[in-house]
C-alpha cells in the first residue's frame, strides 16, 4: 500500500489528515485523533538496517498500537516487526509495501480504537 492511499483511506474514514511535527524528520507523518490529538499511527521512511533487515534504500513503514496478546501472532506475519523506536509491548512496525492493504487498514482501525 502506498502512503498516499493510506492517507486517503484514513481521511475518508476518520476525517484525519497527516501531521508533520518534526522539521528534521519531514517525511514522518503522525495520524492523530481529531479532538484529543492522541497518535494512532506513525508513517515514515526508514533504512532496512535500522529494522534489522538486509537491503539498501529505504522502506515505507507504519507504527500502530495493537493488543498485547496479539503481538506474537502478528510478528509471525511477513512485514510485521517489533515497533521501531516505540513501546514494543503495545506497538508494531508494519512494512507498507509488504503487508496486504486490507490488513493495514484493519490494523489502523484497531489502533484507532485502542488509542481513543
Amino acid at each position: 500500500m502506498k502512503r498516499e492511499a493510506l492517507f486517503e483511506a484514513v481521511l475518508d474514514k476518520y476525517q484525519v489528515e497527516p501531521d508533520y511535527p518534526w522539521q528534521k524528520l519531514s517525511d514522518y507523518a503522525v495520524l492523530r485523533h481529531r479532538f484529543k490529538k492522541k497518535w494512532f499511527a506513525l508513517v515514515y521512511r526508514i533504512e532496512p538496517e535500522k529494522l534489522g533487515l538486509p537491503g539498501e534504500g529505504s522502506l515505507e513503514a507504519m507504527n500502530v498500537k495493537v493488543q498485547p496478546e496479539l503481538l506474537g501472532s502478528l510478528r509471525m506475519q511477513p512485514g510485521i516487526l517489533p515497533a521501531y523506536h516505540m513501546n514494543k509491548e503495545h506497538w508494531v512496525t508494519v512494512l507498507l509495501e509488504t503487508v496486504p492493504a486490507e490488513d493495514i487498514l484493519s490494523l489502523i482501525d484497531e489502533s484507532y480504537r485502542l488509542t481513543r
